[in-house]
């Protein structure tokens, strides 16, 4: 047997091509689109309903959030103690979750119980019945989650960087307060569910280890007959950001020993065609442990255990965040250097090695993101809720291998702007 010599270090391999494996695709009978990547030897897969239907398109603040997450509070077949005491002795797990454009259902489940499994989850979809008692519940744990939240410098200064960049009338920018969970109703959920929980509304992804008899009976339950209400299609709704003049907002509270510093502006468009490049630009700003504004702030000037920046993309418009905590003393050092990072990224090119790094980093990411049939599906829903292709996985792989240290002082230049950053200062005020 050979052993190996660990004196010398492993070649490192360019990943020339990224096979990203692609869902078998079908449309149902009743016209719901099926995603199924087969991947994987445990017996268990998963179930995601994806209902477009998110904040985007909410008619007050919380009534798509609590809408996705009452599903599972009660149905006309089963009670809420039911469903979980259900799931729990099958050994499955529901997750329901909600974003911009978008609600989602996933179901986890063995496959040999995946007929009981899938009972508990067409009544969920189909036949939610929003009882009030546990809605009340329920809102009033969220409040209380919100009072302890609002006692947080990070979640007041996330708060007021969303309102300053996109104004308070856009769905990023409109904070919610805590009346707003009073004013969620039985009848406020219910006329969102009828518009949008539909089978015209909905598409669904199965992964894992994916049998014949478990599509039948994913087609059975959800692609034989139409289920809802309407069967309209939602309005495509455009919300234009109105960022505030301030370039400066201070949240002050003042019994705090760090303060939160957030710093952002409105960045690209997924589709924009620098967006992959962008987020190449970003990375190696913020973006990872090795990246400049770590190197700088924490490990040189030791300001704060940890900085990054990234892209958060939302429809429309996207945000650049710079998102940190540094004791009270440090914040104005620690914005100055953010801006000399800005400028070296803006006017030196970056050395071949730096990049060299980046690259490695950000591939092994994507290698890493891909090697389970679950990971492969959050892919493609990520993919379908963000308008890209097919060829997404190859253009990102060949955006990272191929871009220049000139392409990235370009795109410093013209996507990270000193004068629209805003900065966000929650804590203590110093004189």
């Amino acid at each position: 047997m050979m052993l190996l010599d660990r004196t010398i270090q492993p070649k490192v391999r360019d990943i020339e091509h990224l096979a990203v494996q692609m869902p078998q695709r079908f449309i149902m009978p009743n016209g719901v689109p099926l995603n199924i990547l087969n991947s994987g030897d445990n017996e268990v897969v998963r179930i995601d309903l994806l209902i477009e239907g998110g904040r985007w398109h909410q008619s007050q603040p919380l009534q798509a959030l609590f809408t996705n997450r009452m599903l599972r509070e009660g149905t006309l077949r089963y009670s809420t103690l039911e469903i979980a005491e259900k799931l729990d002795y099958y050994g499955a797990w529901l997750e329901l979750s909600s974003a911009s454009e978008y609600a989602y259902i996933t179901l986890y489940s063995l496959n040999k119980y995946l007929p009981q499994t899938l009972d508990v989850l067409e009544s969920i979809v189909k036949e939610p019945t929003f009882p009030e008692k546990e809605l009340g519940v329920v809102a009033e744990n969220n409040i209380q989650q919100f009072i302890v939240n609002s006692s947080k410098v990070d979640f007041l200064a996330h708060r007021a960087l969303m309102k300053a960049v996109y104004g308070g009338q856009h769905p990023c920018g409109r904070l919610v307060q805590k009346e707003d969970y009073k004013r969620i109703t039985p009848d406020v959920l219910r006329k969102f569910y009828d518009r949008y929980y539909h089978s015209r509304n909905c598409t669904i992804y199965v992964s894992g280890k994916v049998g014949d008899d478990c599509v039948r009976r994913i087609e059975d339950l959800f692609g034989r007959e139409a289920f809802g209400k309407g069967f309209q299609k939602p309005e495509k709704t455009d919300f234009v950001p109105v960022s505030s003049v301030d370039k400066r907002i201070f949240v002050e509270y003042a019994d705090v020993m760090q303060s939160a510093v957030r710093m952002g502006m409105l960045s690209l468009e997924r589709c924009h065609p620098d967006y992959l490049k962008a987020r190449v630009m970003v990375t190696l700003f913020g973006g990872y442990f090795g990246s400049r504004l770590m190197s700088n702030i924490r490990e040189e000037k030791g300001y704060t255990y940890g900085i990054s920046a990234g892209i958060a993309p939302y429809p429309g418009q996207g945000i650049l965040v710079i998102n940190t905590e540094t004791a009270n003393e440090f914040v104005e050092p620690l914005v100055r250097e953010v801006y000399h990072e800005i400028d070296r990224l803006q006017n030196d090119p970056v050395p071949e090695d730096e990049l060299f790094m980046v690259k490695n980093y950000m591939l092994g990411e994507m290698c890493r993101s891909y090697e389970s049939a679950f990971s492969l599906a959050d892919a493609w829903m990520f993919v379908q809720v963000s308008g890209f292709g097919d060829t997404h996985f190859e253009d990102v792989l060949n955006t990272i291998k191929n871009i220049t240290p000139e392409e990235i002082r370009e795109l410093a230049g013209r996507y990270l702007c000193k004068e629209k950053l805003k900065e966000v200062i929650s804590g203590k005020k110093m004189s």
